[in-house]
């Protein structure tokens, strides 16, 4: 187990970190064009808010994995605080079945959204909205991934050993 979450850290969240950031990085440039176009020339640009959007959804998903995964997810602190080492863990096991659950109804729910906008268009981009709407089921499936791994280290003991992303 430890070689496999050593490989999807080393490659699918690494991965996941750098999309996130870049499509971070995109939506600050689409929106700084957008302001210039619009103060400075007076012709306002008409796909950069619609990506500025488009791409903040994408990161919001994206980096609901990279939180997941370092353990940033449903805390009861109070209680875990209250409880003995042995049933700390079960409390943990029980936040991440609920967390799990979650994810994959959204995962689920996420896909059918996908499936059917997908011959919808965006106004200004034109290309599918399902582009859009698959952020979900990505974002949420990788997450419940994150969730899995980061309970099956053994939650706060894990931190420590997560290679940054």
């Amino acid at each position: 187990m430890k070689s496999l979450t050593q490989l999807l850290d080393k490659s699918v969240f690494r991965l996941v970190s750098i999309m996130a950031q870049l499509l971070l990085l995109s939506a600050v440039i689409a929106s700084f064009h957008q302001v210039v176009s619009r103060f400075v020339f007076e012709s306002p640009a008409d796909w950069t808010e619609v990506w500025t959007r488009c791409a903040i959804i994408w990161v919001v998903l994206l980096g609901l994995v990279l939180a997941c995964r370092q353990g940033a997810m449903l805390k009861v602190e109070m209680l875990e605080n209250a409880l003995n080492e042995k049933y700390k863990r079960w409390l943990a096991t029980l936040v991440m079945v609920i967390t799990s659950t979650f994810l994959g109804i959204l995962t689920w729910v996420g896909a059918m959204a996908a499936y059917r906008f997908r011959f919808q268009t965006i106004a200004g981009l034109e290309f599918s909205i399902a582009w859009i709407y698959a952020a979900i089921p990505i974002g949420s499936f990788l997450a419940l991934i994150a969730v899995i791994v980061h309970w099956s280290q053994g939650s706060a003991e894990s931190n420590d050993k997560i290679a940054p992303l």
